[in-house]
């Protein structure tokens, strides 16, 4: 059975694998931009500026209208909701593992008589503790 969840998910994320579409969305987080104005800082050309938007228009993360002869693209940020509960996943497994790492040296620390110190601090790269 094909899950198209699950499509998606891999096209957010093939998507998203690439530095100059991840640039394109940050500028698109912006306001709506033109495909010339998408390639401009990369001095790419109007084709190679459109297969990158082709690509994250595949994952839904970018609609495209034609005004006269421009075509202008817009951010739609919603397809990146999977990626990130997909990521939450994991955020809360390593943070299971971290917090078992904590206690076993704080017990290590304990049983040879050096917690007179602080106890160590683990941090989750992006979340405050």
């Amino acid at each position: 059975m094909v899950d198209n969840n699950s499509e998606r998910l891999d096209a957010v994320f093939s998507a998203l694998a690439d530095p100059t579409r991840r640039a394109m969305l940050r500028s698109l987080a912006q306001q709506q931009r033109s495909v010339g104005e998408l390639a401009a800082p990369f001095e790419m050309s109007l084709a190679a500026a459109s297969k990158h938007i082709k690509v994250l228009e595949r994952a839904g993360l970018v609609q495209r209208s034609v005004q006269g002869r421009t075509h202008v693209c817009r951010l739609d940020a919603h397809p990146l909701h999977g990626g990130m509960e997909w990521m939450r996943y994991y955020e809360q497994f390593w943070n299971q593992r971290l917090d078992a790492l904590d206690a076993l040296l704080q017990a290590e620390d304990r049983a040879a008589g050096t917690s007179t110190s602080k106890p160590r601090k683990t941090k989750t790269p992006g979340k405050p503790r």
